[in-house]
């Protein structure tokens, strides 16, 4: 079961992603929420969530300072901006904050769930408009990806997110409580880590990790 919260400040368009999520078995709405603010007192809570349809103009604190929040302290939870906004600074704006996708409000219902599936699967779901632009301000030049380097480079699922959450600064505690799993098992990912990367700290790790787009 795929655990899904919504922060939407408008309750007829929360009802309407509501109904959406509902024609299906594999997807289940745990929190809603009408602003960031009670969003992240909500995962205060239960932070047992995969992702969340965040819009971006709320009350008290706004999308993108939302998702800015949530995946500095949670960067497990998945995070995809369900918006009217497909202006290049909101888009720019939300990517930066961490978004792992970005779909207009009006996307039918077998798009959002695709969308929530392709992004817990490491994908990056955008309306095709929006991918365009997306693809107009962030596209880097092949010269500087390390392709080569990085695919020797072979992480777990679990150590790259291990790593992710590393690089946040947060503690071998944090981690353990956000994926679920012990703080020696952590030890052992982060270690295993180490070895792959050639490293010997933590700054290295992630320092090397993000030259070659593990992270």
């Amino acid at each position: 079961m795929i655990k899904i919260a919504i922060a939407e400040d408008n309750v007829f368009l929360q009802k309407a992603i509501l109904e959406k999520i509902s024609l299906y078995e594999d997807l289940a709405c745990r929190i809603t929420a009408a602003n960031g603010q009670l969003l992240l007192e909500k995962l205060e809570a239960n932070h047992n969530i995969d992702v969340i349809l965040m819009d971006i103009e709320m009350p008290k604190m706004n999308g993108i300072e939302a998702t800015h929040a949530v995946k500095a302290r949670y960067p497990q939870i998945k995070i995809i901006m369900l918006t009217i906004f497909d202006n290049d600074e909101k888009i720019f704006d939300a990517i930066k904050a961490g978004a792992d996708g970005y779909l207009l409000k009006e996307v039918k219902s077998a798009e959002l769930h695709q969308g929530i599936l392709e992004t817990l699967e490491g994908g990056a779901a955008m309306t095709p408009s929006i991918a365009l632009k997306t693809l107009k301000l962030l596209r880097n030049p092949p010269e500087q990806r390390s392709t080569a380097t990085s695919t020797a480079i072979a992480l777990t699922t679990r150590e790259t997110e291990v790593l992710e959450q590393l690089s946040k600064g947060l503690s071998y505690g944090l981690i353990a409580d956000n994926l679920f799993i012990s703080a020696g098992t952590v030890r052992k990912h982060i270690e295993n880590i180490y070895a792959k990367l050639q490293v010997h700290n933590k700054m290295e790790a992630v320092e090397k990790a993000r030259q070659n787009n593990i992270i």
